[in-house]
């Protein structure tokens, strides 16, 4: 084959390959002369690596790169997938391993952002934490790789290891090698407490459908024993779906809606507020920061706009979407967000996450490190979080409540 031949073809496939994409992802909702002076221009710069690039460039691997970076200029949480890689996914995908508890993105347009970690996994007990961006795994650059593949890449065997390199958000300057032991984490049950002045604390480090009926064992408990206001924090709780969110939202609301779902061919779907499953009619105050993701900020979102909690804390990471593997001719697959959780207002919490209406910084997981970049063993997030007494954003929150700053 003639390299302008070779070049029409590379070209042409990848440029009809880019268009599939668009048509998939716009559909009839961008006009189509747009669209396709934007493929001209794609395709003007595909002509300009192939002839002009210091060397004759892998055009695999261009391609790779162009359909991720299309998908995750629209979804932080998509992934296009070879054929091989996909049917990796598809083994692993409903299979249970041991990993190292990372939760991921592609936010920050870098490359792998962590998004958050699952409590008492290797890597919060290693503090990392929300905003950290993993560079290679095992070696591989994570800017072209597909999100879906890197999750796959940190599962394994339990009490096998893997190696992979991270800039830390606290620490921009000196990206570090981390070796994590991969090992299947035991999420932490649903903690409670009574604070001075009548206050329930019911901490959330993780949702589930086991953890909602955790959170209603935990409001009737503390109702029990008198408590009259609550704060419920759900920091650094990034895991769990928007039902689990949805379920522990309805547990303070006896009316309202609490969140929808739509998308361009998903039909709006609400969700409302059942009376009966209501357990409490107490004032709150909800804490979030960072860390907090998917179904906590659908909590933080259906209480703060329902008027029915005051949320307060740092805003949060924004992820509450449906997502689906759309399977592609070549028996690769896209996995996308076809849908999206939208506040009772109609904000889309994926894009916009959670503004609290009073901020505050949070100084929960502020690890400090040694000179080697090596979080030191006293502040890793594994040990006991800092008193409650210490806690600015408890301590704005009681004020928030009008109750005592001294918890007991």
């Amino acid at each position: 084959m003639s390299r302008r031949t070779k070049y029409y073809v590379v070209s042409t496939s990848t440029c009809l390959a880019v268009l599939l994409l668009i048509g998939s992802v716009l559909g009839k909702s961008a006009d189509q002369t747009d669209t396709y002076k934007h493929i001209e221009v794609f395709s003007d710069v595909v002509a300009h690596i192939k002839s002009e690039y210091v060397e004759d460039p892998d055009m695999k691997s261009v391609t790779l790169g162009a359909l991720n970076g299309l998908l995750e200029a629209i979804d932080p949480f998509a992934s296009y997938l070879n054929a091989d890689q996909y049917k990796d996914y598809l083994k692993n995908k409903d299979v249970t391993h041991a990993d190292v508890g990372l939760i991921l993105s592609k936010k920050s347009g870098y490359g792998l952002t962590v998004e958050g970690t699952v409590p008492n996994s290797p890597a919060s007990k290693a503090g990392l934490s929300s905003y950290d961006m993993i560079e290679s795994i095992k070696g591989i650059s994570t800017r072209d790789m597909p999100l879906a593949y890197a999750v796959l890449l940190f599962q394994g065997d339990p009490g096998s290891t893997v190696d992979f390199s991270v800039v830390r958000a606290r620490r921009p300057d000196q990206p570090q090698t981390v070796t994590l032991t991969r090992a299947v984490s035991t999420l932490p049950p649903v903690d409670t407490r009574m604070l001075a002045g009548q206050v329930g604390y019911i901490d959330i480090n993780a949702l589930s459908a086991a953890h909602a009926k955790e959170v209603a064992a935990a409001i009737e408990k503390l109702q029990k024993d008198g408590a009259q206001k609550l704060i419920v924090d759900v920091r650094n709780c990034a895991l769990g779906t928007p039902e689990d969110g949805i379920a522990v939202a309805n547990l303070f609301l006896n009316k309202g809606r609490i969140a929808y779902l739509q998308g361009q061919k998903v039909p709006r779907q609400n969700f409302d507020a059942d009376p009966a499953k209501a357990v409490t009619s107490l004032p709150v105050a909800v804490l979030t920061n960072h860390g907090t993701a998917d179904a906590a900020e659908i909590v933080a979102a259906a209480l703060m706009e329902n008027k029915r909690a005051q949320v307060v804390g740092e805003r949060t990471y924004g992820d509450a979407a449906m997502r689906k593997a759309i399977t592609m001719d070549d028996g690769g697959a896209i996995i996308l967000s076809v849908g999206k959780y939208y506040s009772p207002d109609g904000k889309s919490i994926q894009d916009v996450g959670v503004t609290p209406q009073t901020a505050v910084m949070d100084t929960e997981g502020q690890v400090e490190f040694d000179e080697n970049g090596e979080p030191l063993p006293e502040t890793q997030t594994q040990q006991p979080k800092h008193t409650l007494e210490d806690d600015p954003v408890v301590k704005k929150a009681l004020e928030v409540l009008g109750a005592k700053a001294q918890p007991v």
